[in-house]
């Protein structure tokens, strides 16, 4: 039977259908249960043989379930008077019913807070040393994997086995859902490395940052698959690499982080505390707190307090302040921008990328659904199945730590995946979409604010005038932490105009350009995170700015006055008269507000909507 329960995600609001299954197995199975009335078992008048069988067959599941009891007591120890694998056959299994855990419970009967005080006295001595400074003190800089807890498939589909890369990644092949990584030195274009040139000093850092790994926002994909697994069960029979369906559960959540997704931004925090940890000292000369802002959304939330906590230290408390900003319709948020554009919602707006990904997806999975459907009997796979399927082993990766899904697939088709979700974002929040300018331009405001430590005159974009106050908004601070959402993160290097990750132009949807220089696992992955490092260097007259996204070093040639440096920096004073003219040209109100309409085949490469 199927009921319907209210869903957000973090775009738009959803009514989505919650099933709650009948008893089901794969190939129309059924099982008995004990003490079932209807069964042959429970008819009266038993002979004294039977009378003695049922003594026996008492006693022998009196002490079973006497067994599970220590089985549930012992199994941290794991003693135990049956294998757990006859315990688990016992529980019938439905291919795709959701499997969720709810922890903690919501009344322990074991809690007694009292018993157990945070702090007993007794700390011992102890001195705080000197701050760290990875970024300005060491010759080389630590780079980061991202595939910590995650365990990569054993094999992928024989079909390319003669095709395989040497160098094959599948976690940075899932676009905006791979796990954030460091970009190799000089993959952008700048041969430099985020460590402070030989004759500069970092002087501050202005850090923005995406949430970390999540459960699905929007159900209608991964879970709208298992449904419609579910719904089908007792006719399908799955074999070969399919056969694992047989007893498969959902067991993915809604929008909150996963543990990998905690552990990436507590690592965040860690790092950049390592690297950036001696601009404290700014603050302690001062007398102040650093001010981090994030949102109200729960995965926002908690990002922000995972990456303090790592750049911290347990507790929190005296150590900073953190500004939580409502992401909701009415309420004006630059890290949460398409909540105030009204065009973000229509389709030719925030969603224009959608049919640009869908027509790829024909093409990459052409031959992949019947390749599948081999192995399927009684289920008719479409594409948007198979496409579901790959994102359930991205999901259920960054959230289990393992999918068998991922094994189904070529490492040619994981590129097509990778390239379906570049063609959704470029052509949706991006250089390729006609809101993208105009919603990161209230953050590139901010950003001149702080720089410049001016007010802004007149907020006319998605900044939030209650907000900005000596108090929330400071002027003067060394370090500035910023917590948004991946989409925010290429408003924000559209608006900037950092046009060289533009340079391809528009993306086709019939194959997959050689040289990319929009890659959304790149720009735009989980825990994403983009440096605005300000310099001090013996060899510049001005202060200088560099813009550095998961370490690697953007060019700005491209911006007034910034010229070809190679080390990637402006001057503070070019960059801020180049984003004023990018802030000039911006009109948030007609991107936003306008009734504008998209001609056939027009294109744009600055993120801007058609006059």
């Amino acid at each position: 039977m199927t009921e319907h329960i209210q869903v957000q995600d973090s775009r738009r609001d959803l009514t989505l259908p919650l099933f709650i299954p009948e008893v089901k197995r794969m190939g129309g199975q059924s099982r008995d249960y004990l003490g079932d009335p209807t069964s042959p078992s429970s008819y009266p008048g038993l002979s004294a043989r039977r009378s003695m069988f049922l003594r026996v067959g008492a006693a022998f599941f009196a002490g079973f379930f006497v067994c599970l009891a220590v089985v549930a007591q012992y199994a941290s120890s794991n003693q135990s008077c049956l294998p757990f694998s006859l315990f688990t056959a016992l529980l019938p299994t439905h291919a795709g019913t959701p499997e969720w855990h709810q922890y903690p419970p919501a009344e322990p009967t074991n809690a007694f807070p009292s018993m157990f005080p945070s702090s007993v006295g007794y700390p011992g001595p102890t001195q705080a040393g000197a701050e760290p400074g990875v970024a300005a003190t060491a010759p080389s800089y630590p780079l980061h994997s991202g595939l910590v807890h995650l365990v990569s498939p054993t094999r992928f589909s024989q079909d390319n086995a003669k095709a395989r890369k040497k160098h094959f990644d599948i976690f940075r092949s899932w676009g905006s859902l791979s796990p954030w990584y460091s970009i190799q030195r000089g993959k952008f274009g700048i041969d430099s490395g985020p460590e402070a040139p030989n004759t500069c000093n970092i002087t501050g850092v202005h850090l923005l940052h995406r949430h970390g790994a999540r459960y699905p926002a929007d159900y209608s994909r991964p879970g709208g698959f298992a449904l419609k697994l579910n719904m089908n069960a007792e006719n399908v029979t799955a074999t070969g690499p399919l056969s694992f369906l047989d007893d498969w559960t959902y067991k993915l959540g809604n929008e909150g982080l996963t543990p990998f997704g905690r552990s990436q931004l507590y690592d965040l925090g860690v790092s950049m505390r390592m690297r950036y940890g001696f601009l404290l000292k700014n603050f302690s000369e001062t007398n102040t707190l650093p001010v981090f802002r994030t949102e109200s959304q729960t995965r926002m939330l908690n990002s922000a307090q995972n990456f303090a906590l790592g750049f911290f230290g347990y507790p929190l408390e005296g150590q900073y302040q953190q500004q939580i900003m409502i992401e909701a319709k009415g309420f004006n948020n630059t890290l949460a921008p398409y909540r105030s554009c009204a065009n973000n919602d229509v389709p030719s707006g925030g969603y224009r990328g959608q049919p640009y990904a869908d027509a790829w997806k024909a093409v990459y999975l052409k031959d992949t659904v019947s390749r599948l459907q081999q192995y399927l009997d009684g289920f008719e796979l479409d594409v948007e199945d198979v496409y579901a399927m790959q994102e359930l082993c991205a999901f259920e990766s960054v959230a289990l730590g393992y999918s068998k899904f991922c094994e189904l697939f070529t490492e040619k088709e994981w590129e097509g995946f990778d390239y379906s979700d570049d063609l959704n974002l470029w052509y949706g929040v991006a250089w390729g979409s006609p809101v993208g300018r105009g919603e990161g331009i209230g953050y590139v405001q901010e950003l001149v604010s702080r720089l410049t430590q001016t007010p802004i005159e007149t907020h006319n974009s998605s900044t939030n005038a209650t907000l900005h106050n000596a108090v929330t908004f400071p002027f003067g601070h060394s370090l500035y932490v910023d917590a948004t959402h991946e989409v925010v993160v290429l408003n924000v290097l559209t608006a900037l105009n950092l046009s060289s990750f533009a340079t391809m132009g528009p993306l086709p949807t019939d194959h997959i350009p050689e040289q990319r220089t929009f890659r959304t696992a790149e720009l735009a992955p989980f825990a994403t995170n983009v440096q605005f490092q300000l310099l001090s260097c013996s060899t510049e007259h001005d202060p200088q700015i560099r813009v550095i996204v998961n370490d690697g070093v953007a060019p700005l040639a491209n911006l007034k006055g910034c010229g070809d440096h190679p080390d990637g920096m402006c001057s503070i004073h070019a960059f801020v008269d180049a984003q004023k003219e990018n802030i000039r040209s911006t009109d948030w109100d007609f991107v936003c507000n306008a009734d504008w309409t998209i001609p056939d085949g027009w294109e744009t490469t600055t993120g801007y909507p058609p006059p």
